[in-house]
């Protein structure tokens, strides 16, 4: 009689470096695009107002909490921002000025800040705020 030889029985493997791989993609991705989300600026808080309403800002001016201002990203002493102002809006066609202050700063400082911009001639001026939840 003839004997057959029993075959090893083979188990199925699943091998999980691919998915090891693929999981490791996935997380430095995220954690590319959520690098990117971040935007570097200045940190303020806007006040919230129910009336506001969304605005094109072609010049900013930026007032932090420590009562630092910024003009379009840019570090000012307040002693020379007439001169900036009046140079930017020259060059603009809107001729309009956007504060966006913080809430937490001195309403002199926001008001001396103002008055500079009407000095230089900004025919408008806008103060930012942030839309107040509606509950």
């Amino acid at each position: 009689m003839l004997e057959f030889e029993t075959g090893k029985k083979v188990r199925p493997h699943i091998s999980i470096a691919p998915l090891v791989d693929c999981v490791l993609l996935l997380l430095i991705f995220f954690m590319l695009s959520s690098y990117f989300v971040i935007q570097p600026g200045i940190k303020i808080t806007l006040p919230t107002a129910l009336s506001a309403k969304p605005q094109e800002d072609e010049i900013v001016i930026f007032v932090n909490r420590d009562n630092e201002i910024y003009l379009d990203d840019k570090k000012i002493d307040i002693g020379y921002l007439k001169e900036a102002l009046e140079g930017k809006l020259k060059n603009s066609k809107d001729k309009s000025v956007t504060l966006k202050a913080d809430e937490k700063i001195d309403l002199g400082l926001a008001v001396k800040v103002m008055d500079i911009a009407k000095q230089a001639e900004a025919e408008g001026l806008v103060i930012s705020t942030k839309p107040e939840d509606v509950k």
